[in-house]
């Protein structure tokens, strides 16, 4: 009896520093977190009034690394964290090849900075945006989606 208890309020003293429910930084090359971010820019432009398409934009030439500021995973989920920034196009929201679009330029042009929340279940491919906070450049807030489960089909998610 005094082993079982023991062994009890061991566990009771460190189970708030093992089972931490917190978002830690995680690698950008995830499989699954390239997956979370075509959602999340998806959901945004399904979402955006704006008739032009957004992509993710580019560090620079050759990089080959989006404008990624934040990318955290919460412990023991699939429920990832991400800050990025996202450029207007010229391509209409539902044109083809976005992500070779190019962006606009003068007065047309426009950058957003986006935080979105997604939970995602690579298994059945689904992904639930909980929370998205999108802000132009210049302060102007765009309007918060609301979280609703989302299906991809696995056709042409590899990159």
């Amino acid at each position: 009896m005094l082993l079982k208890l023991s062994l009890l309020l061991g566990l009771l003293a460190l189970g708030p520093h093992v089972c931490s429910w917190k978002f830690e930084d995680i690698s950008k090359s995830m499989h699954n977190f390239r997956l979370c971010v075509e959602f999340a820019v998806f959901h945004f432009n399904e979402h955006e009034p704006d008739e032009n398409a957004y992509k993710l934009l580019w560090l620079g030439p050759g990089s080959g690394k989006g404008a990624v500021r934040c990318l955290q995973e919460k412990k023991y989920s699939w429920t990832y964290l991400m800050d990025l920034e996202l450029g207007r196009t010229i391509c209409k929201k539902h044109d083809e090849d976005i992500d070779n679009c190019p962006l606009q330029e003068g007065p047309e042009e426009k950058k957003v900075n986006c935080t979105f929340i997604v939970d995602s279940r690579p298994w059945f491919t689904q992904f639930t945006l909980l929370n998205s906070t999108c802000q132009q450049k210049w302060g102007e807030e765009f309007p918060t989606p609301t979280a609703a489960p989302f299906l991809l089909k696995n056709e042409g998610l590899e990159s």
